[in-house]
C-alpha cells in the first residue's frame, strides 16, 4: 500500500472507476465510494490492496463522513478527496423540466461535492492534502435553460472558492471540467468524444504536481 491516499465518490463507474485505477497504477492507494456494491467489490477486487470498498450515498453527509473514516481507519490517512459523483436530467430546460429531477440533482452535484469537502477538510488539513471536483465544459458557459449546467456552474465556483481557504494551511483544489465524455451517463455512446481514462490522466496529472503548485482548472475537450 502506498503512503498516499485518495478518496474517490462515484468510483464505481466511468470517470471515478478510471481515476482509481490510474491512481493505483501511479502509485496511490484509494478509497472507493459509490452505492454499488457489486461494482466496487470488482474493482477492489482487480486492484486488491491498495483499494478498499466503501459503500455509501454520497447525497447523505453522514454516509460520506463515515466513508472517509473509514478510508483513514483503513490506511491510515488522507491525501486527497475527489468529489465526483454527480448526475445528469433526462428532461432539459426549465419550463419543461422536472422539479423532482432537479431535487435529486442539486443534492448530488452541489450538496454532494459539499459533503465530500466536508468531511474530507479536516483530514486534509493534517496532511497539507489536496481537493478535486469533477466540473464540466457545461459550466464554463451558458446552455439554453440548463439546471445540470447550473449545478456545474456552482462547482467552478465553490471550487475557486475553496482553492482560497484551503491555501490558509497550505492546502490545494482543482476543477477538472471535460467536456463530453463516452460514460454511462448517456443513453447512447459516444465513440468519439473523451473516455474516462481521459480524464483520469488530468486528475493524476494534478494530483501529481510538487508541493508549491497548485493546478486550478484541467479543462479537456474532444477534439470534435
Amino acid at each position: 500500500m502506498s503512503d498516499k491516499v485518495l478518496f474517490i465518490t462515484g468510483a464505481s463507474s466511468g470517470i471515478g472507476e478510471a481515476t482509481a485505477r490510474a491512481a493505483v497504477e501511479a502509485g496511490w492507494s484509494v478509497g472507493l465510494m459509490a452505492r454499488s456494491e457489486d461494482k466496487l467489490a470488482r474493482i477492489v477486487s482487480d486492484l486488491g490492496d491498495a483499494a478498499v470498498a466503501l459503500p455509501g450515498d454520497a447525497t447523505d453527509l453522514s454516509a460520506q463522513e463515515d466513508a472517509v473514516g473509514r478510508a483513514v481507519r483503513h490506511f491510515g490517512r488522507l491525501d486527497a478527496a475527489f468529489a465526483n459523483a454527480g448526475t445528469g436530467l433526462n428532461t432539459p430546460g426549465t419550463e419543461n423540466g422536472d422539479p423532482d429531477e432537479w431535487h435529486n440533482l442539486v443534492h448530488l452535484n452541489v450538496l454532494g461535492v459539499l459533503w465530500t469537502a466536508k468531511a474530507a477538510l479536516p483530514h486534509l488539513k493534517r496532511s497539507c492534502g489536496h481537493m478535486v471536483m469533477t466540473g464540466s465544459a457545461a459550466g464554463r458557459t451558458h446552455i439554453s435553460g440548463s439546471i445540470y449546467g447550473a449545478s456545474k456552474w456552482f462547482v467552478h465556483g465553490y471550487g475557486g472558492n475553496l482553492a482560497q481557504e484551503m491555501r490558509e494551511w497550505g492546502g490545494r483544489c482543482t476543477v477538472i471540467a471535460p467536456g463530453m465524455v463516452d460514460t454511462a451517463f448517456f443513453d447512447e455512446g459516444k465513440p468519439d468524444k473523451l473516455k474516462p481514462e481521459d480524464i483520469a490522466s488530468a486528475v493524476v496529472y494534478a494530483l501529481e504536481q510538487p508541493a508549491h503548485v497548485n493546478v486550478g482548472e484541467v479543462f479537456v475537450m474532444p477534439v470534435n
